[in-house]
Formats: C-alpha cells, sequence, structure tokens
C-alpha cells in the first residue's frame, strides 16, 4: 500500500458507500517516486477530450527539477471516464498518475482540489485545469520561482482569439493575465494547511480560487506572480444563455465579500453594479406606474428602462463576432441580464447574511 492510500485511513479505496475519497493508480505499472518534487493537482468532470489534451501537455513537461506525480481528480465520479484514462495511458508514460474520486458528501472543484492536494505526497502543489494546456516549461518555471520564502505563485493565464469572439470566448478572455486563479498556480502545502485549503461552501468553478488567494494574502504568506509558468487557456463556444447562466455565480461573491470585504472591493469590484440596480427600478417603477394609471410617469420610467438595456447591448456588442447567433444572444441576454444579476447578488447577501448589494 503506497503512502497516498495511507491517507484514506484504512477505508476501503474502492468501496462506493465510504465516505472518504477513492483512489486508483491509473498507470500501476510505473513506480511512484520515494518524494516527488511537486504534484500537480487537476479536477475534471466528464471531458476526458480536455482531459488527455491537458495529460499531453503535462507528459511533455521539460526541465523539472526531479520526479512529479499527477492527481486527477473526478468530480464527475464516472467509471467510463476512469476506463477511457487506463486506455488512453497505455500508451505508456514515464509519470505516475493518481486517480481519484471525492467521497460522496463533497461537491465542486473546490472540494476536488481538496481531495487533490491532500493526497498529494510533495510538498509544492500545482494547480491546473482540465480545459487547459500547460507550456512545456510551465512546472521548471513555477518551481524555479517557488524559492525559499515564497509560499504560492501564480502563472500567466493566455487565451489565444482569432478575430471577433464571441460573448462566450469573450468572457473566457477575462482569464488572459488574471490574477492568481486556479488553472495555474502553485501553493506550498504547509501553506495550504495553514488557511485549511479551499473553502467548499464555493461550489462553482467561481471566486474559489480568490478565496484562497485572499487568505493567503491575510495570513500574511508571501505569494508572487511568475509571467514565465505559462499554460493557455483555450476559448470555447458555448451555447445560447450561457451569459444568463454565468450570473448564479454571484451567490458566492456574497461569500467572497463577506470572508474579505477589503480585498473584495480592492481587486474584484469597488462598488455594486449600480447600472443593474437602476435598470431592474426603472423597469419595476414603469410596471408600477402603468399599473395605477399613471401613463407619463409609467412612459418616462419605461424610457430609462429601455436607453439603461440599449446602452448594455451595444457594450457587449462593441469587439464581438457578428454572427447572428451571437448577435441575438447578446440581445435577448441584455434584457434579462440585469433582473439576473440583482437576484443572485441579492440571494447571496440572504443566504450569507452580508450587507452585499
Amino acid at each position: 500500500m503506497n503512502a497516498a492510500t495511507d491517507l484514506l485511513s484504512g477505508l476501503d479505496p474502492y468501496d462506493a458507500d465510504a465516505k472518504a475519497p477513492r483512489l486508483a493508480e491509473v498507470n500501476d505499472d510505473i513506480e511512484a517516486p520515494a518524494v516527488p518534487v511537486v504534484s500537480v493537482v487537476m479536477p475534471t468532470c466528464n471531458r476526458p477530450q480536455l482531459l488527455f489534451r491537458c495529460l499531453n501537455a503535462l507528459l511533455a513537461q521539460r526541465g523539472v527539477p526531479g520526479p512529479f506525480e499527477i492527481i486527477v481528480v473526478d468530480d464527475g465520479r464516472s467509471a467510463k471516464q476512469k476506463a477511457a484514462l487506463r486506455d488512453y495511458l497505455r500508451r505508456g508514460g514515464r509519470i505516475k498518475i493518481l486517480y481519484v474520486q471525492p467521497p460522496s458528501t463533497s461537491k465542486g472543484p473546490a472540494a476536488a482540489r481538496n481531495t487533490g492536494w491532500k493526497m498529494a505526497r510533495a510538498p509544492i502543489i500545482a494547480f491546473t485545469d482540465d480545459d487547459t494546456e500547460p507550456t512545456p516549461d510551465w512546472l521548471a518555471e513555477g518551481l524555479r520561482a517557488m524559492k525559499s520564502g515564497v509560499d504560492a505563485a501564480w502563472g500567466h493565464v493566455v487565451v489565444p482569439l482569432s478575430g471577433r469572439p464571441t460573448d462566450s470566448e469573450r468572457n473566457t478572455a477575462g482569464l488572459h493575465g488574471a490574477e492568481f486563479v486556479t488553472a495555474n498556480c502553485f501553493v506550498r502545502r504547509d501553506a495550504l494547511v495553514l488557511v485549511g485549503g479551499f473553502d467548499e461552501r464555493f461550489l462553482r468553478p467561481w471566486r474559489e480560487d480568490s478565496d484562497l488567494h485572499f487568505s493567503l494574502l491575510e495570513a500574511q504568506c508571501n505569494v508572487i506572480a511568475v509571467p514565465t509558468a505559462v499554460v493557455v487557456h483555450p476559448a470555447r463556444r458555448s451555447p445560447p444563455g450561457t451569459s444568463i447562466r454565468q450570473h448564479r455565480n454571484l451567490l458566492f461573491d456574497a461569500l467572497l465579500f463577506k470572508k474579505h470585504p477589503q480585498l473584495y472591493r480592492k481587486k474584484i469590484s469597488s462598488g455594486p453594479p449600480n447600472h443593474y440596480y437602476a435598470t431592474v427600478a426603472a423597469a419595476l417603477l414603469a410596471l408600477s406606474f402603468a399599473l395605477n394609471h399613471a401613463p407619463i410617469f409609467a412612459l418616462i420610467a419605461a424610457a430609462v428602462w429601455a436607453t439603461l438595456t440599449l446602452r448594455l447591448i451595444g457594450r457587449r456588442l462593441r469587439g464581438t463576432s457578428f454572427a447572428p447567433s451571437n448577435v441575438l444572444d447578446i440581445i435577448f441576454s441584455s434584457f434579462v441580464i440585469p433582473f439576473v444579476a440583482v437576484f443572485w447578488r441579492l440571494a447571496g447577501a440572504i443566504r450569507y447574511r452580508v450587507l452585499f448589494a
């Protein structure tokens, strides 16, 4: 039984009912290094082709000053994906890969990453996502930066775009050069233990990395930027309505604000989205005036709502693709987004009992 399996405290790692991680060493023919210099933790959820693309990049790393291991955390708990991973690795390789399924009680990427780093045996944990392509020197550059006195580091994320992007592609491009995202960061195990790892209340892939970053800063950890440690994050086109559904993530902005109000205002948003609140207020006033037989005031409020909505449409259309599907998606979603955004911000304020607007 290896060291990673020992962490399961005697529970059967293949027991589907166990409230503990389920671990399987996918390439069992490769001997695990005694002490890897770095453990790469990568959550995945039912995206085998993206996973294999990322693994190709990780298996092609060069210049790493010692052995390393890869821990694939299957948040989808898919037997089919585990079998596909075994087939993929039959071509051969020299890196030990652990396949982990989180406990049945755990949900979301934060919990998946906690499962991964707690199984890791290296003193430094490198985090990336299954939809990235780390450049060949990613690990070497990241480890070079993790010298004595450095507790964590974040690398550079590149989002390549060709031509005018769709709205969803432009949203992904927001990761380009972003500060401390789990698509590209390195953290000492001791620092993760100090701050308790990822907060598993962040159930979606949103703000859990900012929360870890802010926790490290508030614990007086030394966190630096490593622009030479690069991962490529290709932008994928999403189905219509994605921008509306993504606003559910604002629920977790409220949690982040409650935990780190000063850093949130400094690094995320200096204030509330007043244009959304004004748009919603104008629409509600127009409806109220109409119901109370005040047509002039209803028209004035409706004109304000229409003006603010058209401004939002114009701002979102600027620089994006002229493809009809993209234009129609932006126009439709712009009528809905202010209401959805306000709803989820207020829902977050209520759930986490924080004055967040």
